[in-house]
C-alpha cells in the first residue's frame, strides 16, 4: 500500500473555521484528520501542500516512520502551523491503518481500557446560577451530562478590584453547588487571562472550597517554574496544557510539579503517537490526562480512540457538533458518555464527500480585551 495523494478542505464548525485532511492510497483506502485552527488558517493548505511530496509514495501504516520523518525534515522545531498539519496528517494515516486491519484504531493501540469515553459540557455565557442551571440541566436531559465547564470570571477582569472578582467567583459557584445535583462536576477555565500566579492563586483558592473539578489554565505557559509555584499554592485540581506542543515541554511541567490534570491536543501537538507519549509520562508522574477538544466530530473521534487505550485518561473536553454536513453520523453523548464502535474499521466516523464540494470556510480572529489605561490584555 502506497500513499498517493493529499486533499484539504477548508471547512467550518458552527462559527470556527476547521480544515480537514484526506491522504488517498494506491489500495482505494482512505484516512481523514484534522488539523487545529491557531490561524492563519490559510497558511495550512501550503503546509500540506509542501509536506505531501516527502510522504508520496510511503506505506501509511507506518505511521511512526511518517511522523519523524515529517519532523526531522524540519531544520528547527515546527511551530503551531506544522505541527497542526503533521497532526492532520499522522491522524489520516492512522485511520488508513484501521480500516486495512479492518479494526478501530483503539484496537492498534493495545484494545480498550474502558468501554465508553466520559465527556464534560463547556457553558461560558451563563450570567447567573439560576441559568445555569437551566442549560445543564437541559444537557442532561438530552445527552446525560454531568461535567461541565465554566468560567470563573463574573465580570471583566480587568475592571474593579481582584479580590472582589475573586469574591464574586467562589459566592456564583457556592450557589451553583446549592441549586445542582450533588454529583454534578463544575470545572473553571480562566483561558490563561491572569498575568500574575498570585491573582490566579487568590482566585482558585476562593472556588476550592465547592470542589471544582479542575481550574484550568489561569496563567500563560511559557514559565514553566511558576506552575510548579501555582499548584503548590492551590488548593483545587490544576489542569493545563492546551498551550504546549510536544512531550518534551509537557515533561518541563511535570517534572515542575505543575498540573493535576494535563491537556494536550492531538490537534495541536502532531498527532496520536506524540499524544500518547505525553499521556504515559504523565502516567509516570500520577497525572491523569483531560484531552483539550474544542473542534469538529473528527477530532471527537480521534480522542474517543485515544481515550478508549489511554489508563490515565480523565474526561474528554466535548462541543455538541451543531449542524456539521460533512460528518456522517457523529459521536454523541449518551448518558454523559461517548461509547465505543468496536464494528467500525479507522476512527468510526464518514464523511460526506459531497457536503465537502463547497468550500464553507469562515474567517474567526482572537479579539484582545483592553485594560483601563488602553493596554491590551490576553484573550
Amino acid at each position: 500500500m502506497k500513499i498517493t495523494a493529499l486533499n484539504s478542505f477548508m471547512q467550518r464548525v458552527g462559527n470556527r473555521p476547521r480544515l480537514l485532511v484526506r491522504i488517498d492510497t494506491d489500495e482505494g483506502i482512505s484516512g481523514w484528520g484534522e488539523a487545529y485552527n491557531h490561524g492563519p488558517d490559510r497558511a495550512l493548505v501550503p503546509v500540506l501542500d509542501y509536506l505531501y511530496p516527502q510522504i508520496e509514495g510511503i506505506d501509511p501504516r507506518r505511521v511512526e516512520f511518517v511522523y519523524h520523518k515529517l519532523l526531522q525534515s524540519s531544520r528547527f522545531p515546527p511551530g503551531a502551523i506544522g505541527l497542526a498539519a503533521i497532526s492532520a496528517i499522522e491522524q489520516a494515516l492512522w485511520d488508513i491503518a484501521g480500516k486495512a486491519a479492518g479494526l478501530p484504531v483503539y484496537m492498534l493501540l493495545g484494545g480498550n481500557v474502558r468501554d465508553r469515553v466520559g465527556v464534560y459540557c463547556g457553558i461560558y455565557a451563563a450570567p447567573d446560577p439560576a441559568d445555569c442551571l437551566a442549560r445543564t440541566q437541559a444537557l442532561h436531559a438530552e445527552y446525560g451530562f454531568t461535567a461541565f465547564k465554566l468560567s470563573p470570571f463574573r465580570r471583566d477582569l480587568h475592571r474593579g478590584r481582584w479580590g472582589g472578582l475573586c469574591d464574586e467567583a467562589g459566592e456564583y459557584f457556592r450557589r451553583l453547588r446549592e441549586i445542582s445535583p450533588p454529583d454534578w462536576e463544575f470545572a473553571f477555565d480562566a483561558h490563561a487571562r491572569i498575568f500574575e500566579p498570585i491573582q490566579a492563586i487568590q482566585l482558585g483558592n476562593a472556588l476550592a472550597p465547592y470542589d471544582p473539578l479542575f481550574f484550568e489554565e489561569p496563567i500563560r505557559p511559557e514559565h514553566i517554574p511558576a506552575w510548579g509555584r501555582l499548584r503548590s499554592q492551590l488548593r483545587a485540581p490544576l489542569a493545563t496544557g492546551e498551550s504546549l506542543y510536544n512531550r518534551f515541554e509537557f515533561l518541563a511541567l511535570l517534572t515542575a510539579g505543575g498540573a493535576d490534570i494535563i491537556q494536550p491536543d492531538v490537534c495541536v501537538v502532531g498527532g496520536l503517537c506524540e499524544m500518547r507519549r505525553i499521556a504515559a509520562l504523565a502516567e509516570a508522574h500520577f497525572v491523569t490526562v483531560a484531552p483539550h477538544n474544542p473542534m469538529g466530530p473528527l477530532a471527537t473521534a480521534v480522542n474517543v480512540h485515544f481515550a478508549a487505550a489511554q489508563p490515565n485518561f480523565k474526561i474528554l473536553e466535548y462541543k455538541l457538533p451543531e449542524a456539521v454536513p460533512w460528518a456522517i453520523d457523529p459521536y454523541l453523548p449518551v448518558d454523559g458518555y461517548l461509547q465505543l464502535r468496536p464494528d467500525r474499521p479507522g476512527w468510526g466516523l464518514e464523511i460526506d464527500m459531497a457536503a465537502l464540494a463547497r468550500e464553507d470556510y469562515v474567517h474567526w480572529e482572537r479579539h484582545l480585551p483592553l485594560r483601563p489605561d488602553g493596554s491590551t490584555g490576553y484573550t
